[in-house]
């Protein structure tokens, strides 16, 4: 099945969310858990507080970022996060929706999982 990512702040429908999952390192801001209405927190695929904090976000950085985020991605414990959504998104013959908090919905980590995620 497709992968979509969504702001988590959208307040659109969820009818289509089959399998809602969070990929940020830190819980948004302003949420409850029950109106986030997530089936995973997967915290551990986000990318490192460093990394984040380096990008702020600036779609001038997006390229570097993708690469080193992809980096991150290839040990630890972001390898083993990492995994275990590729076999959720395997396993299920239902809608998998990523979730993020940023603002920009161009230049964010979700966009770069769903290109690993829609290569598999």
């Amino acid at each position: 099945m497709p992968v979509e990512i969504k702001r988590i702040y959208d307040k659109g429908s969820t009818e289509n969310d089959d399998v809602r999952v969070l990929v940020d390192r830190v819980w948004p801001r302003g949420i409850s858990k029950e109106d986030a209405k997530l089936d995973h927190w997967m915290k551990e695929v986000g990318p490192s507080n460093d990394l984040r904090k380096w990008f702020g976000h600036d779609p001038d950085k997006y390229e570097e970022f993708k690469k080193k985020y992809k980096e991150e991605l290839e040990s630890g414990e972001q390898k083993e996060e990492l995994a275990k959504l590729k076999e959720i998104t395997k396993e299920n013959d239902k809608n998998v929706t990523l979730l993020f908090s940023a603002k920009d919905e161009e230049h964010n980590q979700a966009r770069v999982l769903k290109e690993i995620l829609d290569r598999q």
